[in-house]
């Protein structure tokens, strides 16, 4: 499977691995790129020295192409922007604003830029700017999303832009693989489904939420405060929609949120806690390694999409 974003990473297959707060460490990044993907180490609001060794320790499990997810808001980015460089990771994807201050230093460094885009607007201001890709996540997705559909969102962006298009949101099987490749897509981000994977250091509790998840499970926090953060309905969303209907000022809410995700990652509190994950998660019903995850897809993808072997 060629597409340009295997031959501009480096990578057997298409697929990317989201960049998930709390849930997107060495482990998985490792697993997933060992698998063919691209494994990703998510920075969320770490310090330098933890992501550098979170690094580290991937390049001692892997000596296949892995990024690093640069979240933009996080305190620590402009160290985090330059520990990628020193560590010599091949590949950035970023979330949550514009990295335009730090592309020429990643470029300097040959490190392939390929931002998370929620608007055509966005698409086009990032190649302007030289990144390599960009990803088009649609609302379906897990944590914080944006308004449109990948199903609206990722031909628009294709349409929009010269550079390739990596497709994310709703995205768990080789069925919507291949629907995003119709759209114009040249590859995949997957977030929930490697959530269960036996490689991810999810609580047990965390993942067995997301198995048991039904259709309608799918909650929006944040709304009114233009923060829109979509998780699994539990006690926490219960609460803070209640808070948010009331009129509760923004500091209130955050005060119930606080740590809440890390709660519920790390610890399994999945009735307090933030369990974040897209609304695919209905769909997924069962747990396996990355490998299993990955094969599976790309498997059903080949038999669905015209000319799949040579995509």
């Amino acid at each position: 499977m060629k597409t340009r974003i295997t031959e501009l990473c480096g990578i057997d297959y298409p697929i990317f691995q989201g960049g998930m707060a709390w849930v997107a460490d060495h482990h998985l990044a490792a697993a997933v790129s060992n698998a063919g993907g691209l494994g990703l180490i998510g920075a969320a609001s770490a310090p330098e020295d933890v992501i550098r060794q979170q690094i580290r320790t991937a390049k001692e499990m892997t000596d296949r192409p892995f990024g690093v997810n640069v979240m933009l808001m996080s305190p620590y980015a402009d160290e985090v922007a330059r520990v990628v460089v020193e560590e010599g990771v091949p590949v950035v994807t970023t979330g949550a604003g514009n990295p335009g201050k730090y592309l020429k230093m990643w470029q300097n460094a040959g490190i392939r830029v390929i931002p998370v885009v929620a608007s055509v607007a966005l698409a086009r201001m990032m190649e302007k700017a030289g990144v390599d890709a960009v990803i088009a996540e649609g609302t379906e997705s897990g944590g914080h999303i944006g308004s449109a559909t990948t199903m609206t969102l990722v031909p628009q962006v294709v349409d929009a832009v010269d550079i390739p298009v990596i497709a994310a949101g709703g995205i768990g099987d080789g069925r919507g693989m291949a629907a995003a490749f119709m759209l114009g897509a040249e590859a995949v981000q997957i977030g929930t489904r490697f959530c269960v994977a036996n490689e991810c250091i999810t609580h047990q509790n965390y993942k067995d939420r997301i198995l048991r998840a039904k259709d309608i499970d799918s909650e929006v926090t944040g709304l009114s405060h233009g923060h829109p953060i979509r998780c699994l309905r539990n006690n926490m969303t219960k609460e803070y929609l209640r808070l948010e209907q009331s009129g509760a000022p923004f500091e209130e809410m955050e005060k119930l949120t606080l740590g809440s995700l890390r709660n519920a990652v790390i610890d399994g509190d999945v009735k307090n806690g933030t369990v974040m994950a897209g609304q695919i998660a209905g769909m997924i019903k069962k747990q396996q390694s990355c490998q299993e995850i990955i094969d599976e897809i790309v498997g059903q993808f080949t038999r669905l999409y015209p000319g799949a072997a040579g995509a």
